[in-house]
């Protein structure tokens, strides 16, 4: 029994790099207390002591505001780390090396007595506020990320995100969960939204391509001036193009939100000058090469230079600098 707490106090320290001594951790820790507290009430439930475990786990719950039931099974080096608001049900089973933060909830969605909650695998790392629901397997090695909501299976290795949770990337399998850094995990909205974006691209080049051919037979058919031309109406052409290049986000064209700040014109060189609100927008390198492609269709144009403002200004573009007189 002694060996089983020193090992529940050194997993305290092994996963939580804020615990300092033996003595905070014994008295400052909910998650240590409500697994004492749930082993207690446990021993009761599987000796048929039903109302004095469901007791127990009521004042453990008083006591640390983490709620287990009874009947949970939990593996050895579980740890809860701050704890506030975890609800783990009956017939959820949790394996060993598990780690939970505050507000997590493992759930049923049965009304029958019946295996209604969660199986947690080995070294899952499930994060704040996050919500598992149903008699579904987390697998060994896995990553739910902070706030999401899992309602199906997730595989061994593998990290999931979002409302309803989706998997990010291709699963690990063979390895020990790494520390989840809620901060740096991808978004697979913005993710699905660039593969659709950068699709519609593919296709779009393809129509114009298309369309120089079809030029290439029958002049007659150019949309635009012969290439050579440049008229005044050049700079009106060009935002005019940009008009087409819509924030992913909301769906607003640049030029509509006023994004675009300059066009300057050398020539065939063109450079366009962007302020975004975000320049660390994951969908930044898209819209540069938005810009780039609408203002290359507009015909005498052969180099284009986008140039973020910000402090201090970046260039996304091709390195030929452009020495350019405003038009």
């Amino acid at each position: 029994m002694f060996d089983r707490l020193r090992e529940d106090v050194q997993t305290i320290f092994d996963k939580d790099p804020a615990a300092r001594s033996t003595w905070e951790v014994l008295t400052c820790y909910p998650g240590l207390h409500a697994v004492w507290f749930h082993r207690l009430s446990h021993w009761l439930w599987r000796h048929k002591m039903r109302f004095l475990a469901r007791l127990v786990s009521h004042l453990a719950r008083w006591f640390t505001g983490i709620e287990i039931h009874p009947g949970a099974h939990l593996g050895r080096r579980f740890f809860i780390d701050h704890g506030m608001g975890v609800v783990i049900g009956e017939t959820t089973q949790v394996g060993d090396d598990v780690l939970l933060y505050q507000g997590v909830v493992l759930g049923g969605t049965s009304l029958h007595k019946e295996k209604r909650h969660p199986t947690i695998g080995n070294n899952v790392t499930i994060g704040a506020g996050a919500i598992v629901l149903g008699p579904i397997l987390v697998g060994d090695n896995a990553r739910v990320g902070a706030g999401s909501v899992v309602v199906r299976a997730v595989p061994p290795g593998a990290t999931v995100v979002g409302v309803p949770a989706r998997l990010v990337g291709q699963p690990e399998t063979g390895r020990a969960a790494m520390d989840l850094q809620h901060g740096e995990l991808p978004d697979p909205v913005v993710r699905a939204i660039s593969e659709s974006l950068d699709r519609q691209r593919r296709l779009e080049e393809r129509v114009h391509a298309l369309e120089r051919r079809l030029v290439s037979f029958h002049p007659s058919a150019a949309p635009h001036p012969v290439p050579g031309e440049v008229k005044p109406e050049l700079v009106f052409r060009i935002r005019e193009a940009l008009d087409q290049v819509l924030d992913p986000e909301v769906g607003v064209s640049l030029v509509q939100m006023g994004f675009v700040s300059d066009i300057l014109v050398d020539g065939e060189d063109v450079e366009v000058r962007l302020t975004l609100d975000d320049p660390n927008c994951p969908m930044v390198e898209h819209i540069v090469d938005q810009v780039r492609r609408r203002v290359k269709d507009v015909n005498g144009i052969q180099h284009v230079q986008v140039t973020l403002l910000d402090v201090p200004a970046r260039v996304l573009s091709q390195p030929e600098p452009v020495s350019a007189a405003q038009v």
